[in-house]
């Protein structure tokens, strides 16, 4: 038991990342957008997240910062493909780049600097209740919030007649045209909160993860969150799932390196991405599943022929 909880601790926050980028690329997909550049978003949010936290001392301005900075990062992406019709597959991979870069150069002078992280949220009676309230009922807000926009996302899409629109959208734009809906404006909002949600996930990681500045720190986890979305089928449900799955491979070499395992380091910390590599090829061999579930017009320029 003394291992189970602070196992189980570090899953939730190795998750919590993932879950926030992953719904808002699912979001973004759903529309019929597929944006690569999840992992430049990321890391924006990360760096501006912490940038705003160090002057400002409050972690309510830096959340709010790190969205504005992954929206303003997909803002750029939106205006490329949406009005200038430019490819979304590298305009995503120029992103990242682009993202990366930027990131290094603002974050410089922060490189060294700590930060003591977002104070934990206990609920009262709940979070003295044995084990379980430790581990559900004594998180900080981000954990929260990112279960709470899984419910938010599940029932945007499924519950309501804007998330019906979105979907009509990925399924078929040019029907969704005729019949009056504006393809780019629900593209470009959907590709606004799929960057607000990567920069949330990104402040998670300098905010609370580890609460500190380092180049690179968001370390291919965009590219996790955009398998994640495979992975999930596009169902919200599933990619709670996957992202608390994949949180826990994650986390998995902490603990054998703990237990004594003799396994190398550099083989335990590839294992994400490992697994990453193993889910897509096998779910790249059901393509039956993928045409059922996928946005018929995932990636597909629109342009209105009237």
């Amino acid at each position: 038991m003394d291992i189970l909880i602070p196992a189980i601790l570090t899953i939730i926050t190795a998750a919590t990342p993932l879950l926030f980028a992953a719904l808002g690329e699912l979001v973004t997909e759903k529309s019929g957008v597929l944006n690569l550049g999840v992992e430049g978003m990321m890391i924006m949010g990360a760096v501006i997240g912490f940038v705003v936290v160090h002057y400002t001392g409050s972690s309510v301005l830096a959340i709010l910062a790190s969205m504005l900075a992954g929206a303003l990062l997909a803002t750029v992406f939106a205006m490329l493909i949406l009005v200038f019709h430019a490819s979304q597959v590298p305009t995503g991979l120029a992103l990242t780049i682009f993202g990366l870069g930027l990131s290094a150069l603002i974050g410089q002078s922060m490189i060294g600097i700590a930060y003591d992280g977002i104070p934990k949220i206990s609920i009262p009676v709940l979070s003295e209740l044995p084990i379980i309230g430790e581990i559900f009922f004594h998180q900080d807000i981000l954990v929260y919030l990112s279960l709470l926009m899984v419910i938010v996302v599940w029932w945007f899409l499924n519950k309501t007649r804007s998330g019906l629109i979105l979907r009509a959208v990925g399924d078929s734009h040019d029907a969704a045209h005729a019949m009056g809906y504006s393809v780019f404006k629900i593209r470009l909002l959907a590709t606004l909160f799929g960057g607000a949600m990567a920069g949330v996930g990104g402040a998670y990681l300098s905010l609370s993860y580890s609460p500190l500045w380092v180049e690179g720190m968001t370390a291919g986890r965009g590219w996790i969150a955009l398998a994640l979305v495979v992975f999930a089928s596009w169902r919200v449900g599933r990619v709670l799932l996957g992202a608390y799955l994949f949180g826990g491979i994650t986390i998995l070499q902490l603990h054998a390196q703990a237990l004594g395992i003799g396994i190398p380091s550099q083989v335990m910390s590839m294992l994400p991405y490992l697994a990453t590599i193993v889910v897509l090829v096998l779910i790249s061999r059901d393509k039956k599943q993928i045409k059922l579930n996928a946005p018929a017009s995932l990636g597909k320029a629109f342009q209105p022929s009237r």
